[in-house]
């Protein structure tokens, strides 16, 4: 797969927005300031397809970004306090719009900061995506912020974490590299099936 490829394909902002799903698709699910664009755009190979936000809370839409044999989509930013009610109530309506819908679904890249328990919002989402039946990873970011005791300690709790689930882990540094072939691999393998 020629990730050099990938184009933003459009923002959808309500759920009546939200394209077709006529390929496969790989879902990319976090908290706001997670590093979700990051890690597109490390994946992607590319600097700034994905645009990241130095506040969080700014990605109100559902962005797409189109590949010839898949399309990666990334979900809004959840658990961020300074947006209002009725933002978060719309955010919710549209990721739920979002997996209501009838998709070619192949994965759930599920994003947590490696240096942080999850927070409750990040518990909800695993829980929703393992009771949903969701294909889905655990993916812990920002490793190269921990040295290697708190890197150890952090990467036995996420193992636990992701195990408890039903789910894999994969740790994941958009600044290092870390993951990212890892993660393409897996990609390449579900989009084949």
């Amino acid at each position: 797969m020629n990730y050099q490829q990938a184009v933003f394909e459009m923002a959808a902002g309500k759920a009546s927005q939200i394209p077709a799903s006529e390929i496969p698709e790989i879902v990319f699910s976090g908290r706001s300031n997670v590093g979700k664009s990051s890690m597109i755009n490390r994946l992607l190979g590319r600097k700034s397809l994905a645009r990241v936000s130095a506040s969080p809370g700014k990605t109100g839409t559902i962005n797409f970004y189109r590949l010839p044999e898949c399309r990666l989509v990334d979900l809004p930013g959840y658990g961020y306090a300074k947006v209002s009610q009725s933002e978060k109530l719309r955010w919710a309506e549209l990721v739920e719009g979002y997996f209501a819908a009838k998709r070619d679904l192949r994965l759930v890249v599920q994003i947590a900061d490696m240096r942080h328990e999850p927070t409750k919002d990040d518990f909800h989402m695993l829980e929703f995506l393992a009771s949903g039946g969701y294909p889905f990873l655990l993916t812990a970011t920002k490793s190269d912020k921990l040295n290697k005791t708190e890197y150890q300690n952090q990467k036995s709790r996420y193992e636990e974490i992701a195990a408890s689930y039903g789910a894999q882990l994969l740790v994941f540094s958009s600044v290092k590299g870390e993951g990212c072939e890892e993660l393409r691999e897996k990609i390449e393998r579900l989009i084949e099936e």
